[in-house]
């Protein structure tokens, strides 16, 4: 199967191959493929744009262009910077994080100020609405963003600031405390028993791991905040 990358704004020849393409009859999903575009993509540039009948590439152009500066575009990016997200992405991914919270995560930090709006993060990334919102929720429990808004501003921003890795280490502590509690009242309820010694050892394994995260955090975090 072909790999269908997203990649930025739709340009003027694709939306001009994309109005000659429907008059033939194609289906937005085909577009898409000869495109190397998300069928979603085609659909909602045909559905924002008069539909399938009334589609007209200047017309769309211009509509797009009008969005653009409504809402205001994040800063470009160079093809190396590009590359490097990407790269980031893949490797928070690799690592055991969700593919769309790596991407906000990765596109967050390579932002000149670390902070991006919704609709910022929907162009940059093209994804939807609830996605972005699904993916920054689960960012926020793992402490990693928040969400600021400045005096005046209608729109949400999320932010990863300096603090965040300090926040984020201090949950893998609470989190050990929490394995260490729950270890230990097992092996009071099976005592003298091999589960009763397996969870004693492993409550005193996250006992130790976690105070040994608390103190890490504690001692570094002045040189990086």
């Amino acid at each position: 199967m072909e790999l269908v990358v997203p990649g930025a704004r739709l340009t003027v020849e694709e939306r001009h191959a994309i109005a000659a393409w429907l008059v033939e009859g194609l289906t937005r999903a085909e577009i898409g493929r000869r495109l190397r575009r998300p069928t979603s993509t085609i659909t909602r540039e045909v559905a924002r744009n008069g539909g399938v009948a009334g589609y007209r590439a200047a017309a769309a152009a211009t509509s797009s262009r009008r969005r653009a500066r409504r809402l205001g575009d994040p800063a470009p990016r160079s093809g190396a910077v590009r590359g490097f997200e990407e790269r980031f992405a893949a490797t928070m991914a690799h690592s055991g994080l969700a593919r769309t919270p790596a991407r906000i995560l990765a596109a967050l930090l390579t932002s000149d100020d670390a902070s991006l709006s919704a609709a910022d993060l929907m162009r940059r990334l093209r994804v939807s609405a609830a996605s972005v919102s699904k993916a920054v929720g689960y960012l926020e429990a793992l402490a990693l963003v928040r969400r600021e808004r400045g005096p005046g501003d209608r729109r949400e921003r999320y932010v990863v600031d300096d603090n965040a890795w300090y926040r984020s280490w201090q949950r893998e502590v609470e989190i050990c405390a929490m394995w260490a509690g729950a270890a230990r009242e097992g092996a009071k309820v099976m005592s003298d028993s091999p589960a009763g010694a397996r969870l004693t050892l492993l409550g005193d394994y996250f006992d130790h791991v976690g105070r040994d995260l608390a103190d890490a955090a504690d001692r570094w975090r002045p040189l990086f905040t």
